[in-house]
C-alpha cells in the first residue's frame, strides 16, 4: 500500500502528492483552487490503495511551493523519458524479431529452391561471410565459367564435378554425403575452398583470369 502526504502551497492553489514508498512527487494545481485540504483528501480516497499522512500537512511559503512544483516537473520528465526509452528499446526489439524471422524464412525458401536457383542460396551464405554485393559480383561470374551452376556439372577430361568444380567431386563429402545432387552442400564446400586458399571471390575470380583456373 503507497503512502501519500499532502503538501499545500500558499493560498491552497498547489498541492504536491509525494509518495514515500517510490519518492516520486505528483503537483496538483488550477482544479483544487479554492479548496481545502479536506476537499483533497477526499479527491485522494478514490486512488486505489492510497492513504492520506496528514501529519505532514503544512502551509509553504511561494518560493518552497515552487521549488516542489519544479521537482515534481523533474520527476515526471524523467518518467516520460524513461517510458520514451523503454518504447524504443522495445519497438527496436520488435523489428530485429521480425527481421530475423524473415532471414530464417529467406533462408529456408532459397534452400528449397536451391536446384532451380542456387545463386539467391550462394548470395546468402556469402553475405553470412562478410562478403557483400562486390564479392558475389566475383563469385557469379567465377561459378558461371567453371558449371554455368549446374549442380550436376561434370568435366569429361578432369572429371571436376558440381557447381564449383570440385576436382575430385568427392572432396566435397566434407562438406555433406549428398555433396553430388545438393547444391547447397556444393555451395558450402566451395565457398570454404575459396575462403581457405584466396581469402575472397574476386581473389579466386582474378587468379582464374590470368590462369585459367582456381
Amino acid at each position: 500500500m503507497s503512502v501519500v502526504t499532502l503538501l499545500s502551497a500558499v493560498s491552497g492553489t498547489v498541492f504536491l502528492i509525494s509518495d514515500h514508498r517510490h519518492g516520486s512527487t505528483v503537483a496538483i494545481s488550477d482544479s483544487f483552487t479554492g479548496y481545502g485540504a479536506g476537499s483533497v483528501s477526499a479527491a485522494l480516497s478514490a486512488i486505489p490503495e492510497a492513504r492520506l499522512d496528514t501529519s505532514a500537512y503544512r502551509r509553504k511559503s511561494p518560493a518552497e511551493a515552487n521549488g516542489f512544483q519544479a521537482h515534481a516537473e523533474e520527476v515526471e520528465a524523467q518518467a516520460k523519458a524513461e517510458l520514451k526509452a523503454k518504447a524504443k528499446a522495445d519497438a527496436e526489439k520488435k523489428a530485429k524479431a521480425v527481421a530475423e524471422r524473415r532471414a530464417v524464412a529467406t533462408r529456408q525458401e532459397a534452400s528449397r529452391s536451391a536446384r532451380r536457383n542456387p545463386q539467391a542460396l550462394a548470395r546468402i551464405m556469402a553475405a553470412d561471410r562478410g562478403w557483400g554485393a562486390g564479392e558475389f559480383s566475383c563469385l557469379k561470374a567465377l561459378w558461371t565459367k567453371e558449371s554455368g551452376w549446374n549442380y550436376r556439372a561434370m568435366n569429361p577430361s578432369s572429371g571436376a564435378y558440381g557447381i564449383a568444380q570440385a576436382l575430385p567431386g568427392s572432396k566435397m563429402a566434407s562438406a555433406g554425403s549428398d555433396w553430388r545432387t545438393n547444391p547447397a552442400t556444393q555451395i558450402k564446400w566451395g565457398l570454404d575452398y575459396i575462403d581457405d586458399r584466396y581469402g575472397t571471390p574476386c581473389g579466386a575470380w582474378g587468379h582464374s583470369q590470368s590462369s585459367g583456373w582456381y
